[in-house]
């Protein structure tokens, strides 16, 4: 499949149909394979707009993709070549931010304020001590954290340490794997 092969990912949706079952199982696969992903919305130029139109329709495309909420959206026409030059520029940014590398130093400094803003979860008593993480890979970034006990890292704290991840790092339009 072409996905595979791909380091950016431009999933194409039709302004005048919207997003179809084909685009969320294209969308789905590209973010399985740690593709960095931009969602272009082609044919712009044909829909009937006043001044909230954009907005209205990135809106209800966050929500169907709300699984990819790091891709950014382009608007383009590709009859008329609107916005096809934002949108080569979107693929190598994206592409530059799938291939980022953080020393494990900052890695860390971003980790400890994390963890002193939001404390580690626990159980019974017992606290997840995070030690360290480090980035072993890119392409999709992914970063190891070692901890005392795996099984007390809930999913949401993962989600705010990724958030956290991206508020310093931005990785916009790529996803990021963390494993415990």
């Amino acid at each position: 499949m072409a996905v595979d092969r791909a380091d950016v990912a431009v999933i194409v949706i039709d302004a005048t149909v919207g997003f179809t079952e084909q685009d969320s199982k294209v969308a789905g696969y590209a973010h399985e394979k740690g593709k960095a992903c931009i969602i272009a919305v082609n044919k712009w130029d044909a829909v009937e707009k006043n001044t909230n139109t954009m907005h209205e329709f990135e809106q209800k495309l966050k929500d169907d993709f709300s699984f990819m909420s790091y891709a950014p959206f382009v608007f383009i026409s590709a009859v008329t070549g609107q916005r096809i030059d934002k949108l080569f520029e979107m693929i190598t940014f994206v592409a530059n931010q799938n291939a980022m590398r953080i020393p494990t130093g900052r890695l860390n400094d971003v980790l400890a304020y994390a963890t002193s803003r939001v404390q580690p979860p626990s159980d019974k008593g017992r606290r997840l001590k995070i030690y360290y993480m480090t980035q072993p890979s890119t392409k999709p970034p992914t970063f190891v954290m070692f901890v005392n006990r795996a099984e007390l890292f809930h999913f949401s704290y993962q989600r705010y340490i990724e958030n956290c991840l991206r508020e310093t790092f931005g990785f916009k339009g790529t996803p990021i794997r963390i494993v415990i």
